[in-house]
């Protein structure tokens, strides 16, 4: 019997997952089923046992479930536990394991497709929520020299700085950024998504600084921000691919080539 997967969300039409996995099955003789359910906005438990009732092995949750799969779940990772916020789900008869493979997708994307270590490098993070909780502790893990998670409400960022004792955080507004200059901007806002102007001050990029926006497939603001600025700049399409590999790799043993699923889709 064939093995079932799935993406979870809503909406979930334009999710990119199902081509990607099925390219990732593709190219390494993986025999499985990949479909995008679309669970009511009240209803992501009973979509989740209706697909286990059928045969479902493992899951990526989209938003807006992460937060609530991490609930769901009867073991989780130590990153999922630090984001409070899982993506992917191992479904058998001893239960459900959660883990968040955002952080790890990013820092593959970073090294490997972009050539960009973390290590000894100041990290600007704008935003305190979801997308923001799952990269922090691998910035960190990674050796960064310093993370400045910048947010509208300071209160959210200051709490989640306080998530990781004895890393090197600090936690201000964006007001607060006047002045300072950064190795690596990581946009984890939903400004990419709502349309809205950068909130970043002229300077903030140090000379050869990269800015990353988790959005993908659209040039934000903040894209065209980092492009005036005269600093390399990219989006989350990379950071899409690995975090999906990751979670290929724990359902099946094998990590798929993710670099010609990323030109594909950048071309597409």
């Amino acid at each position: 019997m064939i093995d079932r997967y799935a993406v979870i969300g809503n909406p979930v039409s334009h999710s990119k997952s199902p081509w990607i996995h099925a390219e990732f099955a593709r190219a390494t003789g993986q025999d499985i089923e990949y479909r995008p359910i679309e669970a009511p906005l009240d209803g992501f438990g009973r979509a989740l046992e209706a697909f286990r009732s059928e045969r479902g092995r493992g899951a990526n949750v989209t938003l807006p479930f992460k937060e609530e799969a991490f609930r769901y779940c009867s073991e989780v990772s130590q990153r999922a536990r630090l984001a409070q916020a899982v993506n992917t789900l191992i479904l058998d008869a001893a239960g459900t394991a959660g883990e968040n493979t955002d952080g790890s997708g990013l820092l593959r994307d970073l090294s490997v497709n972009l050539g960009r270590e973390v290590r000894g490098q100041r990290v600007l993070l704008m935003g305190a929520g979801g997308a923001a909780r799952g990269v922090l502790g691998p910035l960190a893990e990674a050796g960064a020299a310093q993370i400045v998670i910048a947010n509208r409400t300071v209160a959210k960022a200051t709490e989640l700085a306080r998530r990781l004792p004895g890393a090197p955080l600090e936690a201000c507004g964006f007001e607060a950024l006047a002045g300072r200059a950064f190795d690596l901007v990581i946009n984890a806002t939903s400004a990419g998504l709502q349309g809205e102007t950068s909130l970043l001050p002229q300077g903030i990029f140090r000379n050869g600084a990269l800015a990353y926006e988790m959005v993908y497939g659209r040039d934000t603001a903040f894209l065209a921000f980092a492009r005036a600025c005269g600093v390399a700049s990219c989006d989350g399409t990379g950071m899409l691919v690995e975090q999906a590999a990751d979670s290929f790799f724990l359902w099946r043993g094998v990590r798929p080539q993710t670099a010609p699923v990323i030109a594909a889709l950048r071309a597409g």
